[in-house]
């Protein structure tokens, strides 16, 4: 399993400060007591904290070439800023993802270093930390009801990211217990982006017809498909639009797909 993404490092460090600033941007202007509709346990300011939290961590296994897991009691300035203060939390996110892409950048994508994945490398990294702000993105734009939309490009790489994860066998193993019903013959999926251009390559096809998850980037006739713009199939896959939202469409064994996407969750 390599992890392969399709962007540089260097448009990984780029990506990670561009998406963070328009998070950044959402935390200037929203209210901060909000609650995230799709992290309901979380308001917005409890969002940045996380997301923040989690750029100083990468940042900190990164810099100091951590061998193994940081604590993330042992991050500096891990936490944050308690409150709700719009401005502290906007300059703590800026510093942490300052620092960590600064650190990134002067690793290279190579440098070994600890990760949850196979793949110990600080590439894993600028690359995990762009998406996962992607995502958080999207979760803040819900909460502020601002529009979200992703470069069609880093969007079919973060779909491809979470596909390559869920078929990671620490993952899968994780997620065993879920597993009861979505695996088996003729249970195939296809996501189909439909706003994307030919060479961008934005559809996979999901095989389930074995033990774990196995894709591919491919059209083919499966027992499902998930059809929509790219952005928005990004946002089903992820659990931050429902399947049956009118900007979607559903072809096939809805009951599959809907089984599917619980499976496929950190929740």
């Amino acid at each position: 399993m390599t992890l392969q993404g399709s962007l540089t490092h260097e448009e990984y460090c780029a990506q990670l400060l561009a998406e963070t600033e328009k998070f950044r941007a959402i935390v200037r202007s929203a209210d901060l007591s909000a609650t995230v509709p799709t992290c309901p346990d979380w308001t917005l300011a409890d969002l940045a904290r996380h997301v923040g939290g989690a750029h100083r961590w990468a940042g900190t296994i990164v810099a100091t070439r951590a061998a193994k897991d940081v604590d993330e009691a042992d991050v500096p300035e891990g936490e944050g800023p308690e409150g709700e203060d719009a401005a502290a939390l906007d300059a703590w996110l800026a510093a942490g993802v300052e620092q960590a892409v600064a650190a990134l950048r002067e690793a290279g994508p190579d440098t070994e270093v600890w990760t949850w994945s196979p793949v110990q490398r600080t590439g894993f990294w600028a690359r995990r930390m762009a998406h996962e702000t992607v995502i958080h993105r999207a979760d803040a734009a819900l909460a502020a009801g601002t529009g979200f939309e992703v470069p069609q490009e880093v969007a079919a790489d973060c779909l491809e990211e979470w596909l390559q994860i869920c078929e990671l066998p620490v993952v899968a193993d994780h997620f065993a217990e879920r597993g009861e019903g979505l695996f088996g013959a003729g249970r195939s999926i296809h996501l189909h982006a439909t706003d994307t251009p030919p060479e961008l390559n934005a559809e996979w096809f999901l095989d389930l017809t074995g033990e774990r998850l196995t894709h591919r980037r491919a059209h083919e006739k499966a027992a499902v498909a998930l059809r929509g713009p790219l952005t928005d199939v990004l946002r089903v896959v992820y659990r931050r639009l429902p399947a049956d939202s009118d900007r979607v469409e559903v072809l096939g064994d809805r009951a599959l797909l809907e089984r599917w996407l619980a499976w496929a969750s950190f929740e």
